[in-house]
């Protein structure tokens, strides 16, 4: 066993250094492809051979994704990638690269999509007569600052152009990567436009390198938060997502190293299974915690009135039952005691009056 208590021995079919242990067929697919021993003696001890990951480019329709779901506080969201190399087994955005006609499970953290002229698109939405700005959170589907936005950049572009516009953003992260960009976020958090959360899963080594393989580590993790926190940058810790019988216990810890690094504010979020990611979380628990996989699914069941997810509003985030009110009033006991409650709810948190179109290109320049 090691420190997290998980098994060592993994079965044959995990890929080190990826998440999801299988490649099921997305779901809109007219055939189901399967795995199985042809009989030429396959060793089932050796390795799989590494995959690569791939990024093509996706020409985006639009820059700004609106949603109308009171659990969030956001009413629009910006991807720059689709699909997400950090390879966390439990994403929910996992299912969407059912809609690319791929796999939400190895496709999705190896077949990825970048959109180089987003920024572009955004610029133009923003410049719409009648268009009001509020919150944008930046990265909501997919980790913004996954290996590849160092190749690719899209993201410090789409902060340019935010920058620009004098227009509000959140940002949530697992990746150190978005110290690059930390120039622009303090001049941001100076006009009070940005707040940043960073995603702290756990405190073990063992359940990170499993669960979110290419994901920065939780220790950079929470250097991260205190670098952010130097610059003047708003920072949130995310103890998200919680999984009962598995990383649950650490709540109170991760709070705890999130204040002493600088967070001043924390949020809490349940583990969601929605689609294929009920199969492909029940594979990796048979893969790397076979030990705790029935009191894990017994007590998701039990939050989620006797499934493994329910999509209602209200209660996917957060759960119903004994189970989730007791893990609520933890969470909301320690963000008290560790000074991480909130207190500024949704936009109010922003200055909105920043907001002003910069001149485009060719604009009549104004005489006064």
């Amino acid at each position: 066993m090691t420190d997290a208590g998980f098994d060592e021995g993994v079965v044959a079919q995990a890929r080190k250094g990826r998440g999801a242990v299988g490649n099921p067929t997305g779901r809109f697919e007219p055939a189901s492809r399967h795995r199985v021993d042809d009989g030429w003696g396959v060793d089932p001890d050796e390795d799989l051979p590494a995959l690569r990951t791939m990024v093509s480019p996706e020409q985006p329709k639009r820059a700004l994704t609106y949603n109308t779901s009171p659990d969030l506080a956001f009413d629009r969201t910006i991807n720059p990638y689709r699909g997400c190399e950090h390879g966390c087994v439990y994403c929910y955005a996992r299912p969407s690269h059912a809609y690319m006609g791929l796999s939400p499970g190895l496709d999705f953290e190896t077949q990825l999509f970048a959109k180089h002229d987003l920024p572009d698109v955004l610029a133009r939405e923003l410049r719409k007569p009648g268009y009001v700005p509020k919150p944008v959170m930046l990265g909501a589907n997919t980790d913004c600052y996954q290996p590849i936005e160092r190749e690719h950049g899209i993201t410090r572009r789409v902060l340019e152009v935010l920058e620009a516009f004098g227009h509000p953003v959140l940002i949530v992260t697992k990746s150190a990567g978005v110290l690059r960009d930390a120039d622009i976020l303090e001049r941001l958090a100076a006009r009070n436009l940005v707040s940043v959360g960073i995603s702290v899963t756990t405190l073990e080594g063992a359940l990170a390198r499993t669960s979110e393989p290419r994901a920065a580590s939780p220790a950079k993790r929470l250097s991260t938060i205190a670098a952010l926190a130097r610059c003047g940058i708003p920072v949130t810790v995310m103890a998200a997502p919680m999984i009962p019988c598995l990383n649950d216990h650490e709540l109170e810890a991760i709070l705890e190293a999130g204040a002493a690094n600088g967070a001043t504010q924390a949020t809490m979020t349940l583990l969601r299974l929605p689609l294929e990611l009920k199969d492909l979380f029940t594979e990796w628990l048979d893969a790397h915690a076979p030990l705790r996989k029935d009191r894990v699914l017994s007590h998701l069941r039990e939050m989620r009135d006797g499934q493994l997810y329910v999509s209602d509003f209200k209660s996917r985030m957060s759960g119903t039952g004994v189970y989730a009110d007791l893990l609520q009033k933890r969470f909301e006991m320690a963000s008290r005691r560790f000074g991480l409650a909130r207190r500024e709810p949704g936009a109010s948190r922003f200055d909105l009056s920043h907001f002003a179109p910069p001149p485009a290109p060719g604009d009549q320049l104004s005489l006064l």
